[in-house]
């Protein structure tokens, strides 16, 4: 059988480094093909590297068919969980793997509900008419069953990371430039370095992208620092008179008694505002 190469799940994951294809190679060569590569019909799913190394050396290799597969979906949530469960595997790449099945899951369940509405509104003339049928098994769906990750938590939980990495992961996702992605897809930047430089526009996250990894940290050491609450300014003993409330005007349609209590409530504010500015610049004067 001829195995197809599918080029858009050949790079639905991240390839390998330099080094790690060369090891690769060497452990092929050294022990030969002991995995076999995963088959959806002829196309090829999983095993794209060591497909290519035999091919390359003439090394013998076997395949094997998962007949689960029925949709596209079914083959990317299958490859995003058999890279999750890798050890060498990187964080940022793990995070990036449960985002991406965090969107497939939403997708397939928004469809699954669109259908049920659908079926549901068609069934209902028959219903009516005293004719129910047989109902649909949407509790059975995959989509109704496979965990959402709609939550932080669960997708910290699916990528083994903490909760703080899978958000800075997600403004990455979200705002990076593909060069700082790039970056911290080599380890030129940490992810949270990646992450403050991702709050930038995206013309000044190209600049210090090009400029390289040490200029990368000093915008991420900039951003952070902007972030930083300003320490509190100490208070003026003058007392301005835009600081006190408004005068009380009275209101003509109000009767004198309402009036009177009015008043009297605007000149105790007035009163209170005073004396916490009075304090507050004994306090000052006094070096506390």
């Amino acid at each position: 059988m001829d195995i197809v190469i599918n080029e858009s799940l050949k790079a639905y994951i991240d390839p390998l480094t330099p080094e790690e294809h060369s090891a690769l190679e060497a452990s092929l060569l050294a022990e030969g093909c002991r995995d076999a590569l995963i088959l959806w019909g002829d196309v090829l799913v999983d095993g794209h590297n060591r497909y290519g190394i035999c091919k390359q050396h003439g090394l013998p290799f076997q395949t094997v068919q998962n007949k689960r597969f029925k949709t596209l979906d079914d083959v990317h949530l299958w490859m995003i969980d058999q890279h999750l469960g890798r050890r060498s595997v990187s964080d940022f790449q793990r995070g990036v793997l449960a985002l991406r099945k965090r969107e497939i899951l939403a997708e397939r369940r928004a469809r699954a509900e669109a259908e049920r509405a659908a079926e549901a509104e068609a069934a209902a003339p028959a219903e009516a008419a005293g004719d129910a049928g047989d109902a649909p098994p949407w509790s059975d769906d995959a989509a109704f069953q496979a965990p959402a990750l709609d939550s932080r938590q669960a997708l910290a939980k699916a990528a083994r990371l903490s909760n703080s990495q899978v958000g800075m992961i997600e403004t990455i996702h979200k705002q990076a430039a593909p060069e700082v992605v790039a970056a911290v897809k080599s380890g030129a930047i940490s992810i949270n370095a990646a992450a403050a430089v991702a709050t930038l526009p995206e013309d000044e996250q190209r600049a210090a992208a090009l400029a390289g990894g040490s200029e990368l940290k000093q915008a991420a050491k900039r951003v952070r620092e902007s972030k930083r609450k300003p320490r509190e300014a100490k208070p003026e003993v003058e007392i301005e008179e835009e600081a006190l409330p408004a005068k009380f005007v009275p209101n003509a349609d109000e009767s004198e008694e309402l009036q009177a209590l009015r008043q009297r409530v605007a000149e105790l504010t007035a009163e209170n505002e005073t004396l916490k500015l009075e304090v507050a610049g004994l306090r000052a004067a006094l070096g506390r």
